[in-house]
């Protein structure tokens, strides 16, 4: 085995205040694409870039659109949990890992068995109507012809955190908790370019900072093991 590999897995043994922290790598081998990822394809279908889409102000003002980018590139319901889920949900079983903090909206946390997740972003499995609160699924909103709405009459929105919109405070205050108080942080399948959520990594205040991800991130230099590899794969071998 590859000798940083060797030291994370001694490193998982040896502890039992784990934290995990993740982005959207950690999906792609679910076959979940990165929605910001703009090809030729893109530009056929959509006028406008995708951070713009997925934007409170866009969704109040064109509601259709959005719906159309949120169904075509943001739900994949047959996407299955991976090697690096499976093992995080392991982890937890033995009581090492206490949390996983997700950037990510796709519920395969929750779907490989890990019970404390906190979702930064929010879930596409989550939906409420606006005007009177009801729930909805996600085939709901999938299978809805257009703009979901609900029986009331209220336009449906998925709990998903849009650009121009906050964080959940209380899943920040957790979060903060739980990287304050960890023995060991491993961060995986995020560039840490994602603000506010990237800022919760200053809160950690261990020795065992760990960073798994396809390529470099401007945390790097900060950590004390770097691993440039697929988070899954990774965590196939040491866990």
């Amino acid at each position: 085995m590859d000798e940083k590999w060797q030291q994370l897995k001694d490193w998982i043994n040896e502890s039992d205040n784990i934290v995990f922290f993740g982005g959207a790598g950690v999906s792609t081998e679910s076959g979940i694409p990165d929605f910001r990822s703009v090809d030729g394809l893109y530009n056929q279908k959509y006028k406008y870039p995708p951070e713009r889409i997925i934007s409170h102000s866009f969704y109040i003002q064109n509601p259709e659109e959005f719906y159309r980018f949120y169904k075509d590139r943001m739900l994949f319901p047959d996407a299955k949990p991976n090697a690096a889920h499976k093992a995080l949900a392991k982890l937890e079983q033995e009581g090492k890992l206490k949390a996983v903090i997700t950037q990510n909206i796709d519920g395969l946390h929750q779907m490989a068995g890990s019970k404390e997740v906190l979702e930064l972003h929010g879930s596409v499995h989550r939906n409420y109507c606006t005007r009177c609160g009801q729930f909805y699924d996600l085939d709901y909103v999938r299978n809805s012809e257009g703009v979901p709405t609900c029986s009331c009459g209220g336009r449906i929105k998925p709990d998903v955190v849009l650009y121009e919109e906050g964080l959940d405070d209380r899943t920040i205050r957790k979060s903060i908790d739980y990287i304050r108080n960890a023995d060991m942080l491993i961060i995986g399948g995020t560039s840490l370019v994602v603000y506010p959520a990237a800022g919760l990594i200053d809160y950690y205040r261990g020795s065992k900072l760990v960073l798994i991800n396809k390529s470099a991130t401007p945390l790097d230099r900060r950590a004390d093991l770097v691993i440039q590899a697929p988070i899954g794969e990774v965590f196939q071998q040491v866990c």
